[in-house]
């Protein structure tokens, strides 16, 4: 987590700053040092301009089994990030663990953290991940209307 690494909490360290800011998501609000903003506010944006974001990294097994799964089971068409091949991942992954999200893949939908692994093969044994992914607008419902 952002807040217990030794080199943030150190006031000799150059970017600390005994200044911290809030970051707040719908269900909750965080406290997080005042140069991690920035981070925070990148994670919002990447997470808010597609309907299906994982942040994953490239040797995880799981998060390609989920990926896989999206695509073969729902035909959803997830934006992926791969920390350890991406500017500044470990801060982003650090962020991540900010909001919650201890291990990847770190999954949102419709801009809400869902979960990782575990909670995705969950809510897809319980029916639940279909129509979040239909209310987020990552799946499209085809209608199919018979004339009697």
């Amino acid at each position: 987590m952002i807040l217990s690494n030794p080199m943030y909490n150190s006031l000799s360290h150059p970017h600390f700053k005994q200044q911290t800011n809030t970051y707040t998501t719908i269900s909750k609000t965080y406290l997080i040092p005042y140069f991690s903003v920035q981070i925070m506010d990148r994670v919002k944006r990447m997470v808010s301009e597609r309907h299906v974001v994982i942040f994953s990294k490239s040797s995880c097994i799981l998060s390609h089994t989920i990926i896989k799964s999206l695509y073969s089971d729902f035909g959803v068409n997830p934006t992926v990030y791969e920390l350890d091949e991406i500017s500044r991942g470990r801060e982003i992954e650090q962020a991540l663990c900010g909001l919650g999200c201890s291990t990847v893949p770190a999954v949102f939908v419709g801009g809400e953290l869902v979960g990782g692994a575990n909670e995705i093969m969950s809510l897809q044994l319980k029916m639940g991940l279909k129509p979040m992914l239909i209310k987020a607008g990552a799946l499209w419902v085809r209608l199919i209307i018979y004339n009697t």
